[in-house]
């Protein structure tokens, strides 16, 4: 925002490509923001990339949504009815509609009446002509928190953000609360009933980046002591631990040194590949992994290894890592992981796929072993992990847990479930 004006520019691909050095010199502004995640609800084309501006006569507003709506089809078809025209397919686009269409009873009102209309995940950064809006779903089910810099105010999805522009994190957004920004400073109020926090799980699982805190929880810390919780529920006798790049790393060092087995890299991953999960296509992804990943001889060569990951989708990527191990001279490989058994779909903002194709969900323990070719396989225990998150604090924060229980804290209607059966 610039004297006014929505000054708007995005792409697809890469940050840097997006924004090149010379571009982000020609922006000026004193009120920003931006959006960065693969498409969860909607096609990935450019009409679907946020965030989404919206110019009217009484001002301009832009919103940036982190989450998914489970009942964005609702709204969507509410809001045609009544005149409004959509560019996207994104469930987004429903927010800022919603927010335009109740402008004239003023912002704060405008906001909450959107809030309390949309249901599933969101943590939003809304900008207007003269403030930044912030708000997190009344389960927390997304993060969002808040910095301080120098002459200003940021929010971010992680703190790790904040980290790279030298802003101070000042705190989380507490779930079902609203924070406007302006020239007075921050003003904070709540909406809705107050219900129990429910951070999804799989932020600490794999989603974060391990030098976050979030909701209090320094990231790396949680993953070590899952790694500990793991080597203490289902050991066994081997000669080195190795961690799969990035998210399974701080697993397997608290899994090396709970079970004094020790520690390699084991594995080099190729920096300049994305992550393979999201790729389209079950070929694309297999033939992602080869690229992606690969064995250190010398630290795996003749030796009983454990391979700690995050986590089991689909089987893809494990069963062709253990493939990469063996080649590499690995004698025998047993694979932990340090979450549960992922079983059903998530529909709350991370494009997990149907339970058909999750292979924890038509095969047990025991089959999935044989699947992926390892000589032994365990996951984490549900109640192991969250004795990990929370630590030696004994928080007492519950997480959505959806994804391997199939109990989700907010109902998903048929229509949207029918979808990912």
């Amino acid at each position: 925002m610039n004297d006014g004006e929505v000054e708007q520019h995005k792409g697809m691909g890469l940050v840097s490509e997006v924004f090149t050095a010379e571009k982000l010199e020609e922006m000026r502004g004193q009120i920003a923001v931006g959006h960065v995640l693969y498409s969860t609800c909607g096609e990935a084309h450019i009409e679907n990339a946020q965030p989404f501006v919206n110019r009217f006569k009484l001002g301009s507003i832009a919103v940036a949504h982190n989450g998914t709506l489970v009942n964005y089809l609702q709204l969507k078809e509410f809001l045609e009815e009544t005149g409004s025209t959509f560019l996207s397919s994104s469930d987004s686009e429903v927010i800022i509609k919603l927010i335009a269409k109740n402008y004239k009873k003023g912002l704060e009102k405008a906001l909450t009446d959107t809030i309390q209309m949309i249901k599933g995940s969101f943590a939003l950064a809304v900008m207007t002509d003269n403030c930044l809006i912030g708000a997190r779903d009344p389960h927390g089910i997304r993060p969002l928190c808040l910095g301080k810099v120098e002459n200003g105010w940021v929010l971010a999805s992680e703190s790790c953000a904040l980290d790279a522009i030298g802003a101070e994190l000042v705190r989380d957004i507490r779930p079902g609360e609203i924070v406007i920004i302006n020239d007075d400073g921050v003003l904070s109020f709540e909406f809705g009933e107050h219900t129990a926090k429910q951070t999804c799980i799989f932020e600490y699982v794999y989603f974060a980046r391990p030098d976050s805190i979030m909701d209090g929880i320094p990231v790396q810390e949680a993953r070590l002591r899952m790694g500990a919780v793991l080597a203490r529920e289902s050991g066994v006798e081997a000669d080195v631990v190795i961690g799969v790049p990035d998210s399974g790393l701080g697993a397997a060092m608290g899994y090396s040194k709970a079970s004094g087995i020790p520690y390699a890299m084991g594995i080099v991953k190729n920096k300049y590949i994305g992550r393979t999960f999201i790729a389209p296509t079950q070929s694309a992804r297999e033939k992602m992994v080869f690229v992606k990943l690969n064995a250190l001889k010398s630290d795996v060569n003749g030796k009983r290894v454990v391979i700690i990951d995050d986590s089991i989708v689909r089987g893809t990527t494990c069963r062709r890592l253990i493939q990469i191990l063996r080649r590499a001279g690995a004698k025998e490989v047993h694979f932990r992981v340090s979450s549960p058994p992922v079983k059903f779909p998530c529909y709350f903002g991370i494009d997990t796929p149907s339970r058909a194709d999750l292979i924890s969900s038509v095969s047990c323990v025991d089959d999935v072993c044989k699947q992926i070719e390892a000589d032994s396989l365990a996951f984490i225990s549900i109640e192991g992990m969250i004795e990990a998150i929370n630590g030696l604090e004994h928080t007492g924060c519950t997480y959505c847990r959806g994804c391997f229980t199939g109990e989700y804290p907010v109902p998903v209607p048929g229509e949207l479930a029918g979808k990912r059966l």
